[in-house]
């Protein structure tokens, strides 16, 4: 997938938007009120689910938080986060993190072919604030915790093998993961206001108990090559990881992370930005920046994923409660978007494998409480 930068590109309205002199190139804001909004049109009214779809696609509750999933034992999680999905035969698997504290973890529905419940249970226990993660090749679950000096949790989908804890990777604010089968190696991001953006290479693929973390350098302004330096110290126990590489990147709340075809996509929330990192390459640029125009849809960048079209999807925390896409071709649009919920936000996207269905949470539904957390499921004509 070839995706240009929008940095210097957006047409609003269908004409051209000249901003500090510099004409602007390529992306699209749309408007979600109007018919061709993005790919799938404007969005509809409310659902009964108080969820706004665009044409031909519905949404239901799979579960929520406090309340037993349906035909199970197990207790959905509160504050249900990070996700992914993974094929169980021919079904699938939805992982989910819990970011609360102490307790934390990570729960999991099963699901038939058809898309029915057949099961759910807890994959990760007795760990804190377990905000992101991301899914391995060796299919994995990632799940990290959000607090000073946190660690990251190797966990099972099924349920069946023993959480691991993979030191090796360091301790830090944790958010999000994102493994790169190509160079063999794992992008993390870092939650806080000066946070790091890092590479773990394991020694051996597919082992996580040893390794070398690495945190990215470059030099002033947000686009060019960089390099990576070795983090004498992954457990920071004397010197918070992110301030013993001089010339380590800062930037301002590093939230979800996707890799796709020698990209690495990354939000910051404190500066409301989407970069790439271009793996092949070595270079970093940024992908969108609302605060280079006014009335751009994508607000509280949060978690991301990606679909076989090579759309990104991108969760919001708080703004207008949306989960927006960003098109290969550059058009900025609202998918969705949840009403009467504005104490939440929205987490944990992720496509079953045949990618028709998404599923993603309201952290803290209607309520605004961590108990109050809801997980739905979107089907409909997504694009292949």
């Amino acid at each position: 997938m070839e995706r240009r930068t929008f940095l210097r590109g957006a047409v609003i309205g269908g004409s051209a938007a000249a901003l500090g002199g510099t004409l602007w190139r390529g992306a699209a804001f749309a408007d979600p009120a109007k018919p061709g909004a993005g790919p799938y049109g404007a969005l509809g009214s409310a659902d009964g689910n108080g969820i706004r779809l665009p044409a031909g696609f519905s949404s239901k509750v799979i579960a929520r938080s406090g309340q037993k999933v349906t035909g199970t034992d197990y207790t959905w999680h509160n504050a249900p986060d990070g996700g992914a999905c993974y094929a169980d035969g021919s079904g699938w698997i939805y992982v989910s993190n819990s970011e609360i504290s102490p307790g934390g973890g990570a729960g999991a529905v099963k699901f038939s072919a058809t898309g029915a419940i057949t099961g759910a249970y807890r994959i990760l226990s007795n760990t804190r604030t377990n905000c992101a993660g991301g899914k391995t090749p060796w299919n994995t679950w990632l799940s990290c915790e959000e607090v000073d000096r946190g660690y990251v949790y190797e966990t099972d989908p099924w349920g069946v093998k023993a959480a691991v804890r993979r030191d090796a990777m360091g301790r830090f604010k944790h958010e999000a993961a994102a493994a790169d089968p190509v160079r063999k190696t794992v992008y993390l991001t870092e939650d806080v206001s000066d946070g790091c953006f890092y590479r773990f290479t394991p020694t051996t693929w597919g082992n996580l108990s040893a390794g070398r973390l690495e945190v990215l350098k470059m030099g002033s302004g947000t686009s060019g090559p960089v390099t990576w330096a070795t983090v004498p110290d992954p457990s920071g126990a004397s010197t918070a990881t992110r301030n013993q590489v001089s010339g380590a990147k800062r930037f301002t709340g590093g939230e979800g992370c996707h890799y796709a075809d020698d990209t690495c996509w990354f939000t910051t929330k404190g500066d409301n930005r989407v970069w790439q990192y271009n793996a092949a390459a070595q270079t970093i640029e940024l992908a969108y920046d609302d605060s280079l125009v006014s009335g751009a849809p994508l607000t509280g960048v949060d978690n991301v994923t990606g679909s076989a079209s090579g759309d990104l999807f991108i969760a919001e925390d708080g703004g207008n409660m949306e989960i927006c896409l960003i098109t290969p071709d550059d058009i900025v649009a609202p998918f969705l978007r949840i009403g009467g919920q504005s104490g939440s936000e929205i987490t944990g996207p992720a496509f079953s494998p045949d990618g028709k269905r998404l599923y993603f949470s309201s952290q803290r539904g209607t309520s605004g409480s961590s108990s109050g957390g809801i997980t739905y499921e979107v089907t409909g004509p997504f694009r292949s």
